[in-house]
């Protein structure tokens, strides 16, 4: 069977920011930056994903290029022989069904909350306690929950069914150039409401209230998880796009462009959301609430809430969908390369399957409210710190000791892969920084993550 590849090289750019884009970029980015202090956090987030990120992200795609396979048989192509590498491959597959387990539910949130708009659920004057009861509602039903949840995976195994180009490839460069045209018009609809420079200048310049109220430490190491979980590396979500592309370009480069995207689209969430909350005298580090109950209460005080709340909830839609869409991609190729199976038979199969296996964390929030798991956290949470604490930190130092060390692919072989291609490339000398500094900070977020 031969290979499925990209059209373009822009449609290889927007499918691998769409999967980086998505809910950690557009309400965790936010909120971070709004508990630890704005402009200055921005700053070390930035140095961070420059840092650590990017390479990260490189080794991921230098794996699947290298390999032209999904994770699973791309280690197995690349791996010394004797040696078991691969085994990450399953880890990694695992991830990103217990990702879609729990991500299907949260992205069919924002589409819920698009209709909400769109119906007239919101209407002038309702009062913190009302919108929240929207919310709390929401949660409390769980034939609402797993509607909107099931379609969500219907619609994107249906999408996925059609091929990379005419499906991922065609509704992604669809879906992203709306996203960005939304958060365009969102963000300068922000910053012209009364008190939003303020807003503003609270994202951009640079501010010691964060570090004078959490410390040096808390700050730095806050920036250096979020730069690192932004770009979603670790589980294969990214080796999948690199095994479709060709070698005309570097990889260095293009994961520079790739976290520009996610940056670009994070810096924008905060210009939508930071000026609306200081225009209306609202926290900006508001937590989970902030995109359900906050930024509502804002729409609702705005001429024209119900249109802006809707675009915004619309892009929201656009910006988790582009996630659920690439990793749910990653799981079809799996199962395409190692069960030899056709494209529609995987997108049926595991269409089925994710919809299945996600009706737990719907049912987490009203008939199983009471059930506990790990660390008494309910099933989305004890999903979530699995793939977060676990699996995407533990895969990324895996992928890094594989393309750097002896005992896996090796530097040498990796260099090469990375640097094949027009455009940016790693120096020699980062392979220092790559063998012994680099793993000793993916080590650090594993610790970090397992502690909280």
């Amino acid at each position: 069977m031969e290979r499925e590849s990209f059209q373009s090289r822009l449609g290889f750019l927007l499918v691998s920011a769409g999967c980086a884009i998505g809910i950690g970029n557009v309400w965790r980015f936010p909120y971070i930056c709004g508990e630890y202090g704005g402009g200055l956090f921005v700053l070390i987030y930035l140095l961070f994903l420059l840092i650590m990120g990017v390479p990260v992200l490189a080794m991921e795609l230098s794996v699947g290029r290298a390999s032209q396979k999904s994770a699973y048989l791309g280690f197995k192509k690349l791996e010394p022989e004797g040696t078991k590498w691969h085994i990450h491959g399953l880890t990694s597959i695992v991830g990103n069904y217990i990702l879609m387990m729990f991500y299907t539910v949260v992205s069919g949130w924002m589409l819920d909350y698009f209709f909400k708009f769109i119906r007239g659920e919101f209407t002038p004057g309702m009062n913190t306690e009302q919108i929240g009861n929207v919310f709390g509602n929401m949660l409390a039903d769980p034939v609402e929950l797993v509607f909107w949840m099931l379609l969500e995976v219907a619609l994107c195994f249906i999408i996925l069914s059609a091929g990379i180009q005419s499906g991922l490839e065609k509704v992604t460069k669809i879906m992203m150039g709306a996203l960005l045209i939304l958060i365009i018009v969102l963000g300068l609809h922000s910053l012209v409401l009364p008190g939003g420079m303020e807003g503003l200048s609270f994202l951009l310049l640079p501010s010691l209230d964060g570090v004078n109220q959490h410390g040096w430490w808390t700050v730095i190491s806050a920036a250096m998880n979020q730069a690192f979980f932004t770009l979603s590396v670790g589980m294969g979500s990214m080796e999948i796009f690199g095994s479709y592309i060709d070698k005309h370009h570097s990889l260095p480069g293009e994961s520079v462009r790739i976290a520009a995207l996610d940056t670009i689209v994070a810096i924008m969430a905060g210009m939508i959301i930071f000026p609306a909350c200081f225009a209306y005298g609202l926290r900006p580090d508001a937590g989970p609430s902030l995109l359900f109950i906050t930024l509502p209460n804002v729409f609702m005080d705005m001429t024209g809430g119900l249109i802006w709340g809707a675009l915004f909830f619309l892009f929201m839609t656009f910006a988790s969908f582009s996630t659920v869409l690439a990793v749910c991609e990653n799981i079809i190729s799996f199962c395409m390369d190692t069960f030899k199976w056709g494209r529609k038979k995987a997108a049926v199969i595991n269409g089925f399957m994710v919809g299945l296996l996600s009706i737990p964390c719907a049912l987490g929030f009203n008939v199983w409210e009471n059930l506990t798991i790990i660390g008494n956290r309910g099933v989305l949470d004890t999903e979530d710190f699995l793939v977060s604490n676990l699996i995407l930190p533990i895969g990324s130092l895996i992928f890094l000791l594989f393309c750097v060390t002896k005992y896996g692919w090796g530097f040498k072989n990796f260099f090469e892969e990375v640097n094949t291609g027009d455009g940016m490339k790693f120096p020699v000398w980062v392979k220092g920084y790559f063998q012994w500094i680099l793993p000793v900070m993916l080590f650090v977020i594993i610790v970090q993550g397992l502690i909280q």
